[in-house]
């Protein structure tokens, strides 16, 4: 189990991380104009509607950009750099920032497949959506 910073929590995101918690990767969905939607909002973006729906999505997607950090962005990261830290263009459309596990920092690029795997974060309920090659 790796150290991670406990991410904040809201009414509004708080189907997210339960949807992350059972490794389901859970987003916003309009059904008034059909576009799905991240991060959470409380309205659409593209129509203004209010109520929006949770969908699990494929969990698949591509690698749209990303940096390799080598030095920590904060202490609880010490042990885990190199890191990749990138945007993944999910295949329903939104994009999400990650981190790319499961392959070597070198063998990241963008345009690479990817799917979305989870972690747990150290001793609390949460886990954290992250994405490996696919």
């Amino acid at each position: 189990m790796s150290t991670r910073l406990i991410p904040p929590t809201s009414e509004l995101t708080e189907p997210y991380w339960q949807g992350a918690q059972r490794h389901e990767l859970l987003i916003q969905h309009c059904g008034s104009c059909d576009v799905h939607i991240f991060p959470p909002r409380a309205h659409c973006p593209q129509c203004g509607a209010g109520e929006l729906s949770w969908q699990q999505v494929s969990g698949r997607g591509t690698v749209y950009t990303y940096t390799v950090a080598h030095r920590p962005p904060h202490p609880v990261f010490a042990d885990q750099c190199p890191m990749v830290i990138a945007v993944v263009e999910l295949a329903e459309g939104p994009r999400l920032m990650t981190n790319i596990v499961g392959c070597e920092p070198d063998a990241v690029s963008v345009g690479m497949a990817v799917e979305a795997d989870f972690e747990p974060i150290d001793d609390s309920d949460l886990s954290l959506p992250v994405f490996s090659p696919a």
